[in-house]
């Protein structure tokens, strides 16, 4: 059994851009991409800020060539997009040349459409076909097809650890010998019910974000789309592919607090480091980098911080979020920042953590401000769900 998992391709389409070049381009540049709110008409609209896509979903369905009958949703366009990105990028030619799988995530699944068309299902034929598109999986099942996978397919839907999830299961149905290619990652659409829902919350923030200050407000949704191809040793040798980078090490863990708040001290969290960590048969000061789950709300970046300094024993690396670039993107936010800490490690980069100027009292943990260039052989990305979900994964050079 292999003890790393090979990463071949990724693709990605984020309000910061539509490729994985453009996307690397804005971290770089410092220049985010979240603005008002324009997909649909809310009442919150002057309210928030908010990191779209600024593709319409006509100009995906073209891009994609698909019939305009088509009943892809918005969140099946922009996984669809990534996807095939992905797979362009890890030069496969025949997706089933080798036993090959789809893990992808969602939460908001098809409910963009659906609630659009809520009120015209009894009276409008047309719009029925969307009813079918609204659960989770059924934005897998369109990738899938499009992308002509035949092996497995499935979805995993544990709020924004989702993608980190997919990335999880897909090094271990390599590893258990299941599958030899597994493209992983997650797909979300804003929605008028995730806007709604994070603001009764009252986690939503009517400025730009900024995690771990000490005036954070809350959180920018955004919308975004970001997958892997994860592949064997069988299949990089007798393909003899470039390798962008290893998944060395995953963790999952329960924080079983509550149902949207994580626990003071992030149990959840720090168990979730202390096995990706353990798996990856590394210690914690071999960390070079940490790309924080940091959404800038109260309550997850002081558990958060409090789990990082006691997995670091008050030592912590080099760590930022790179939400205030893309928002909070939810069900996709581990695939995004699986991209990005790829690109990291590539060029030996760690992001600025955009907005920050004020510590938080309950402890001292400052995040890069500034981009700065170092050694970088380890990654750890953090991702935290509702639900108390909260996965880790190590990524590493070679």
């Amino acid at each position: 059994m292999q003890n790393k998992i090979a990463i071949t391709g990724m693709g990605i389409i984020s309000a910061i851009g539509t490729t994985v070049a453009e996307n690397f381009d804005a971290l770089l540049q410092g220049k985010h991409g979240l603005s008002r709110l324009t997909q649909f008409e809310s009442i919150h609209q002057s309210d928030i800020f908010v990191g779209e896509v600024k593709w319409s979903n006509r100009e995906l369905t073209d891009l994609l060539e698909l019939p305009s009958e088509h009943s892809f949703t918005r969140t099946a366009l922009l996984g669809a997009y990534a996807a095939k990105r992905a797979v362009e990028s890890a030069g496969i030619k025949d997706i089933n040349a080798y036993k090959t799988g789809l893990i992808s995530s969602t939460s908001v699944g098809g409910m963009d459409f659906t609630e659009k068309y809520f009120y015209d299902y009894f009276t409008d034929p047309e719009t029925q076909k969307f009813i079918s598109s609204h659960n989770g999986g059924d934005s897998s099942k369109k990738i899938a097809n499009y992308l002509g996978i035949e092996e497995l397919v499935t979805t995993i839907s544990t709020a924004c650890s989702s993608a980190a999830n997919a990335v999880m299961m897909g090094c271990r149905l390599i590893q258990s010998g299941k599958l030899d290619r597994v493209i992983v990652g997650g797909t979300d659409a804003l929605s008028k019910f995730t806007v709604n829902g994070f603001k009764t919350l009252m986690i939503l923030s009517d400025t730009h974000n900024a995690p771990f200050d000490q005036n954070r407000k809350g959180l920018n949704l955004g919308e975004a789309a970001a997958y892997l191809v994860l592949e064997s040793d069988r299949v990089i040798a007798q393909e003899n592919k470039t390798v962008l980078g290893y998944v060395l090490g995953y963790g999952n863990a329960n924080d079983a607090f509550h149902q949207t708040a994580s626990s003071e001290e992030g149990e959840g969290a720090f168990l979730a480091m202390q096995k990706a960590l353990k798996l990856a048969g590394l210690s914690a000061a071999k960390i070079d980098y940490v790309n924080a789950h940091g959404t800038a709300t109260g309550n997850n970046d002081l558990s958060e911080g409090r789990a990082l300094l006691r997995i670091f024993d008050n030592k912590v690396p080099e760590m930022s979020s790179t939400k205030p670039f893309t928002g909070h993107t939810l069900a996709a936010a581990g695939g995004i920042e699986a991209v990005f800490s790829l690109l990291a490690l590539e060029n030996q980069v760690v992001y600025p953590n955009l907005n920050f100027k004020t510590p938080m009292e309950e402890f001292n943990l400052i995040p890069q401000t500034r981009l700065i260039h170092k050694p970088i052989n380890y990654i750890l990305s953090n991702s935290f769900g509702f639900g108390g979900n909260c996965s880790t994964l190590i990524f590493s050079k070679y």
